[in-house]
């Protein structure tokens, strides 16, 4: 029989050592300190006493925990000596199963990595959706490892070792995340459409309006029509439109979505997690035949990261009556106007205006990301709550010299652009880490025809500044621009300089927030207020209707915008749970007024 909370909580000390023996390999003491957390309310708050018990340890304690465990494919693999859990696992990976060469290339791997960082490698090697890595998989990641600093790989074996534990946990209470499962497939399943260039060499790109960004919004909006939504439709600008209709005609309706769109060479989840989790939650609704107090609206937004074309937000602006009709005429890398891609795609520009929402028909907005940072996955949490995103101003510039003799010219004779825009960047890191929770990125850097024995003549750079505050924003802006106008005079040199994007700080709806918080506090996870340093659209629909927002703990220290960039299928079962939770309060708030 599975073991339950109720169990694990009554039983005395040493009965609940016992019952939790092999979750941590040969560590007993971490469950003996866990339990001191009893009664827990859920597994999710049993999962996180342990893992804080291990983070709080102290690094001795925490190298002993790590060297507690095998190689991957190593002697005690061959020798049968190994736990009954790590058999199982290593099993699951196939690594019980390895060619000669195969396993002389992991055991020359763990050779290298023991004899670098003293402690053997480490890898949750049942992955993210806890069926098993590919081999090739466990060998990739094994050599990308190997170039981490010992502190940060310490870390990144702890979080291994965690989600090992999460795993064996659930083994031991027979849970399987079942939506979470299903959802983490959904994206895999999305990310077979990339585009050209990119999907030859494995790599996710969906720029907006392409063959694969079409071929991204027919899938979901089948997938919606499949799942129950009451009507679908792709609209004027590419948007993906489920309604989930409420139980009562002419009620209100809360909006959701993220966007499908995705920076070159990015990650599955970026955007895409706030699309497909509201998605379970409707065909969970369909299943049970049920409908809400309110009309449930999911939107699947078109473009939000602005590769393709300088429109950042285009899809969730438009919702909002922020279509620029002078986008129409931008170019993409190919001469390929917006107005031809659309023409193209079938959409009409006549029909833009008709798209945007009247807010008082709306409740509020809320959305769904993955967290695409580090601060979740260091605190072992995975949800957090979003208290504001940072407002956002980004610049496409150019610095224009003299392109000259890189032997003949005399270093006090050089118009140098990229030398200036060096000393821009500098001057731009160095001013955001003043504030100490602003910052500046020169994302893109570009010498146009540069040669090794040229003095570059032009160089073309983006601006990113962000800060929590409109305010602190501005300062940062005016002062980084101040910087480029007099390195561009001191030095001689010229510029160009367009605003491409300028977003507002949008804090969140405290009654919003606080339906989150509700709705996390219930599964029994312990609750985190973050600001988001990211650009969301839930920044467009602030500017109409309150909003906010949900973060889910990511992988890989939280990269994004990375091919990294990953989940669990048990953080992903979280975010479902805890957006049921949220629709269902609303539902019990809603019912009086509809009544």
């Amino acid at each position: 029989m599975p073991l339950s909370i109720a169990q694990l909580n009554a039983a005395s000390p040493a009965e609940a050592v016992a019952l939790l023996d092999g979750v941590y390999e040969h560590s007993p003491w971490i469950a003996e300190k866990a339990l001191a957390a009893r009664p827990f309310r859920s597994l999710q708050h049993l999962k996180h006493a342990m893992a804080r018990t291990v983070n709080d340890a102290g690094a001795h304690a925490q190298l002993g925990l790590i060297r507690a465990h095998p190689e991957l494919a190593g002697k005690a693999m061959t020798a049968n000596a190994l736990t009954a859990e790590s058999t199982n696992e290593q099993r699951k990976a196939g690594l019980t199963d390895c060619t000669p060469d195969e396993l002389e290339k992991i055991r020359q791997l763990n050779a290298a990595y023991s004899a670098k960082f003293g402690f053997p490698f480490i890898l949750a090697v049942r992955g993210p959706r806890g069926t098993g890595l590919q081999k090739q998989e466990i060998i990739d990641t094994f050599e990308r490892r190997m170039d981490h600093h010992f502190d940060f790989e310490r870390a990144e074996s702890l979080r291994n070792i965690h989600r090992i534990a999460e795993i064996r946990l659930n083994d031991k209470f027979g849970v399987t995340p079942a939506l979470g499962n299903e959802v983490w497939d959904w994206h895999e399943q999305l990310a077979v459409h990339s585009d050209p260039g990119f999907k030859e060499k494995g790599q996710l790109t969906v720029t907006y309006l392409t063959d694969a960004h079409r071929a991204c919004a027919a899938q979901i909006a089948a997938l919606m029509r499949e799942v129950g939504f009451d009507s679908v439709e792709i609209d004027a600008v590419g948007n993906v439109v489920g309604r989930y209709e409420a139980a009562v005609p002419g009620a209100r309706t809360l909006m959701t979505g993220s966007h499908y769109d995705t920076v070159r060479n990015g990650g599955k989840y970026d955007g895409r997690l706030g699309i497909f989790v509201p998605i379970a939650c409707v065909r969970e609704l369909a299943r049970q035949g049920r409908r809400l107090a309110f009309g449930f609206e999911v939107v699947a937004f078109a473009e939000e990261e602005g590769q393709r074309y300088k429109a950042t937000f285009l899809g969730s602006g438009a919702l909002i009556g922020h279509f620029n009709p002078e986008w129409l005429a931008q170019k993409d890398a190919l001469g390929v106007t917006m107005r031809e891609a659309m023409q193209h795609a079938g959409l009409r520009e006549q029909d833009i205006p008709a798209i945007q929402r009247d807010p008082a028909r709306y409740l509020g907005f809320v959305e769904v990301h993955i967290e695409q940072g580090p601060v979740l996955n260091e605190l072992e949490l995975p949800l957090g709550i979003v208290t504001s995103i940072n407002g956002s101003v980004r610049y496409v510039c150019e610095m224009i010299g003299m392109a000259s003799h890189a032997g003949t010219t005399p270093m006090d004779r050089r118009r140098d652009a990229a030398a200036g825009v060096a000393e821009l960047l500098l001057f731009a890191e160095q001013r955001a880490a003043r504030d100490g929770d602003s910052v500046a990125t020169v994302g893109m850097l570009e010498v146009p025809n540069g040669s090794i024995n040229v003095v570059p003549g032009r160089c073309r750079f983006s601006l990113d500044l962000r800060a929590p505050t409109d305010a602190q924003r501005d300062a940062l802006a005016a002062d980084v621009v101040a910087a480029f106008d007099e390195i561009t005079a001191r030095r001689g040199l010229r510029q160009t300089r367009e605003l491409t994007m300028q977003a507002a700080a949008a804090p969140s709806a405290p009654d919003w927030q606080q339906r989150w918080e509700r709705a996390v506090d219930a599964l029994g996870v312990p609750l985190y207020r973050m600001p988001s340093g990211a650009g969301h659209d839930a920044m467009k629909l602030h500017e109409v209707m309150p909003q906010a927002m949900l973060f889910v703990r990511g992988l890989n220290a939280g990269i994004s915008h990375n091919p990294l960039e990953s989940s669990t299928n048990d953080d992903i079962e979280l975010a479902v749970r805890a957006f049921q939770n949220l629709l269902d309060n609303l539902a019990a708030e809603q019912a009086p007024a509809t009544a």
